[in-house]
Parts: C-alpha cells; sequence; structure tokens
C-alpha cells in the first residue's frame, strides 16, 4: 500500500521529531543538574560555618510593653530601623516570650538601647527570667511618652517609643514593626554590643533569641573543619588547676583568674572559696546551679 507523503504530514513529522528532540533534552539537562546537586551542593551543605552569623552585628535592647495594667520585658538582640519615612523599628520576638503576646494585644513597645556597661541585673531578670516568676521591673526606673509603653531608663543610652503597625509570622519569632512616634537620647556612653557581651561574659544566645545556635553543634562543626590544625573553640573553656565553672541555667562562666570585683570578688578566688551566698551575676541562680566541666 503507498500512502502519498503530504506537506502537513512532513511538517507533523518534523514537529514530533523535534519535541522528542527537546524532551530528551530537557531529560539530559535535568539529569545532568542532578549530579552537579549530588556531587556538589550536597556535599557543601554540612560544611556550611555557622561562627559566621557570629560576625553579624548585634546591639542589646531592652523591649518592653504593657497591657490592662501588667508590664512585660526582655532583652532582645535583634532590633534594627526598617524606614526614615515614617521612622519604624523591626524587632524579632519569640512566641513563646510572654512580651510577645502583650505586644500584639496592646499594640505598643518600647525599646531601650543599653550601654556598654550595663547593670547585669538587667540583663539577668529580664533576659534569664519569667514575667510569672519574678517582677522584672521591681527597683527599675521606667517613664512613659506618647504610646503609654513602659520605657526602662536604667543603664539605657536612648530610648524609641513605638506603635505597632505591622507583625509578620516567621515560624518560631514574629517580626513586629512599630513606627517611632518618639525617642529621647539619654546619655553619650558607648551602647552595649552582642560580640562584647558574648566576648566578655563568654555567652550563648538564649534559645528564644532569633540568633540562637546549639553549643555542641558549634563544637562539632569546629572538630569537622578538614585541613585545618587548630584547636576548637569553646565558648566557656577557662581553667584553673583544671577547674572551670558553669552556670546551667543561663551559662554564664565563673572564671577564678578574673574573679567577680563588681560584688568584691578579687581575680585568683577558686570557685570553692566564692561566699555561701553568691549568685551567678547574669541570671541570679545560686552556687548550687554551678557545675564543673
Amino acid at each position: 500500500m503507498i500512502y502519498k507523503i503530504t506537506g502537513q504530514m512532513l511538517r507533523k513529522l518534523s514537529i514530533d521529531t523535534e519535541n522528542k528532540f527537546l524532551t530528551e533534552k530537557a531529560i539530559s539537562i535535568k539529569q545532568s543538574v542532578k549530579f552537579v546537586q549530588q556531587k556538589y551542593l550536597r556535599k557543601k551543605t554540612p560544611t556550611m560555618k555557622l561562627k559566621a552569623f557570629h560576625k553579624l552585628s548585634y546591639g542589646l535592647y531592652l523591649v518592653a510593653s504593657e497591657y490592662q495594667g501588667k508590664k512585660s520585658g526582655y532583652i532582645a538582640n535583634t532590633t534594627f530601623q526598617v524606614t526614615s519615612e515614617p521612622e519604624q523599628l523591626a524587632i524579632s520576638s519569640h512566641k513563646k516570650n510572654q512580651t510577645t503576646q502583650v505586644i500584639l494585644d496592646s499594640g505598643i513597645f518600647s525599646v531601650s538601647v543599653l550601654k556598654k556597661e550595663v547593670n547585669m541585673k538587667i540583663i539577668g531578670d529580664f533576659g534569664f527570667m519569667s514575667s510569672t516568676d519574678i517582677d522584672k521591673f521591681k527597683g527599675i526606673n521606667t517613664i512613659t511618652a506618647k504610646t503609654g509603653a513602659p520605657i526602662v531608663i536604667d543603664s539605657s543610652v536612648a530610648w524609641f517609643d513605638c506603635k505597632v503597625t505591622n507583625s509578620i509570622d516567621l515560624g518560631s519569632h514574629y517580626l513586629i514593626i512599630g513606627e517611632v512616634l518618639d525617642a529621647d537620647e539619654i546619655s553619650d556612653d558607648e551602647p552595649l554590643t552582642y560580640k562584647h557581651y558574648r566576648e566578655k561574659y563568654k555567652m550563648l544566645s538564649p534559645k528564644n533569641s532569633p540568633t540562637y545556635i546549639d553549643k555542641s553543634v558549634l563544637d562539632a562543626e569546629a572538630t569537622t573543619n578538614i585541613g585545618e590544625e587548630k584547636e576548637p573553640e569553646h565558648e566557656h573553656e577557662y581553667t584553673f588547676d583544671g577547674k572551670c565553672w558553669v552556670c546551667v541555667i543561663c551559662g554564664f562562666t565563673y572564671d577564678p583568674d578574673e574573679g567577680d570585683p563588681a560584688v568584691g570578688i578579687p581575680p585568683g578566688t577558686a570557685f570553692e572559696d566564692l561566699p555561701e551566698d553568691y549568685k551567678c551575676p547574669i541570671c541570679n541562680a545560686s552556687k548550687e546551679y554551678f557545675k564543673e566541666v
């Protein structure tokens, strides 16, 4: 049987052949991309250096709010200006922080910029204690401005009074944006940076912090650096006759070589020689909460 081949049939044959070629080509490209991902990208992912995140710059701030007569506040390291017209600040607040819900309910919050030589009791109370356990604002000097939110002026160099304009659910945290309705500079003292805080007190970020990285992960990363001969870095490694002591609540390390001059403990004082009523300068925990490591 003889078929007459028309121009239309030839065009269809050409199109079908081209489509088959393109399909095969696409499959080939897809397989090549998959090969590259398996060979290179998967190898790079585990070696991403989490310590790089410590190079990002942060300050330390006290965020406070009030709703139906109840004050709440916490220490934040993620606070930044996001617009100039109008002036707006953003804070990253963990969903489990009691202050987060107070801010969302009240629609107001304040930000106090802490000074470098901060009173560590403020860090301990607002950073490591819960408002359900203690009155964080007891003995703390506060003022109010336009929104009515409490503004902590102790150990602060400046403050901002904000009205919430937006909030974004980011998973573990809310990104809360507030328009600055009022602000003031309290002193010319140097503001506290997170780098200074971490290096001076040998601290890691609290678990509710947006910058939290588990210490065991950092230690594991340090020991698996291929081709590097340097010793693993430890956030809490100090030795004094082979001993160092760490607060199990906040992670503060007592360094006997430095002592704790702020409370009259001179350098060279062994942990065993500390007064029985000695408390962690960060979270106010007693000696029984320190462990030898």
